[in-house]
């Protein structure tokens, strides 16, 4: 892994996917061992995928290191029955929550179905300030720059809050073959993620080139949400060599 040191912010490069994935579950192991009741920040979908893996592995070799773990489902598709396996709940369930044995009351989610989105926000929020802040707070890279589902726009969100999905949004991986896709999501606002002790931004595949690049230059705005980054002291981008692939 080969890694270059920005103001505000760490960039690092692995070898591959796997590499990366290897390393996100090292930080996080780390930072576990040294905290018991860490509370993670979790994102669904396929890039985080490889890294919880590494920790259900941790988990059958040590389980007593998971007991206090706490984890938070960082954002949710608005209007998908609870049961729906094209949550991120389930994939969050599937993936992590049931291979560490995370019992209900060290996990906290959005509920998809809430009746008051609204309402359901405010839930999260007040969750979070008794229990926060976040320890480690894994992210993804959208296409266009979103992180969670905080998307490109005049104006940030600090909090909690319904946010309306860009078209990119609508059409991730995690959504295909709904009849219906959801237009608004649940999620935690810039100002909640930049407040967690550590950030871990992971980006692999050449189809993030483009967004990585941008990101490599520190100009904080909008309408590219992953650019406040820059402004936490303690943000690492982990990325693949085919992410990176002639620019870093």
């Amino acid at each position: 892994m080969s890694a270059s040191a920005s103001p505000g912010l760490q960039i690092r490069v692995a070898r591959n996917y796997n590499a990366m994935s290897k390393q996100a579950a090292k930080v996080i192991i780390g930072n576990l061992q040294k905290k018991p009741d860490l509370l993670l920040c979790a994102s669904a979908g396929g890039t985080p995928r490889q890294t919880y893996h590494y920790l259900a592995a941790a988990y059958v070799d040590c389980p007593k290191l998971f007991d206090r773990f706490r984890v938070i489902q960082i954002d949710e598709w608005a209007g998908l029955p609870r049961q729906s396996p094209a949550t991120c709940e389930a994939d969050l369930l599937s993936k992590l929550i049931v291979p560490l044995k995370v019992r209900p009351n060290r996990f906290v989610g959005f509920r998809s179905d809430a009746r008051k989105p609204q309402d359901e926000c405010r839930r999260i929020s007040q969750w979070l300030v008794g229990r926060g802040p976040i320890d480690i707070c894994i992210l993804g890279l959208g296409l266009n720059g979103h992180v969670a589902m905080n998307e490109p726009g005049p104006a940030a969100q600090p909090r909690a809050h319904v946010a309306k999905l860009a078209p990119s949004s609508r059409n991730h991986g995690m959504l295909r073959g709904l009849s219906h896709k959801p237009s608004y999501g649940l999620t935690l606002g810039l100002g909640d993620i930049l407040n967690s002790r550590k950030i871990l931004l992971l980006v692999s595949g050449k189809s993030k080139r483009a967004a990585l690049k941008r990101l490599m230059t520190p100009e904080v705005t909008s309408r590219f949400p992953a650019s406040f980054l820059w402004l936490h002291p303690n943000a690492t981008v982990l990325c693949d060599q085919e992410a990176a692939d002639g620019f870093i």
